[in-house]
């Protein structure tokens, strides 16, 4: 039986990819949805009180991974 679900990226996993702390990460993901002309798949997709999770190959993850590797 094959699982059709879309793989979900957590903000645990990234941060072990890109080498970060997760209250650092959380932090720069905070501040770069603030910045909504910049990431607004990012913005849009992110639910406040929620965990930070996107599907995988999604937008919002893309825009994820270059807003945590920008200096703001």
């Amino acid at each position: 039986m094959t699982n059709s679900a879309p793989k979900t990226v957590t903000l645990q996993d990234l941060c072990t990819e890109l080498k970060i702390k997760p209250r650092e990460a959380r932090m720069m993901l905070r501040l770069a949805i603030s910045k909504n002309g910049e990431f607004p798949a990012l913005a849009e997709g992110h639910v406040a009180r929620q965990p930070w999770q996107w599907a995988a190959g999604s937008k919002a993850l893309q825009e994820a991974k270059k807003a945590l590797k920008v200096e703001f």
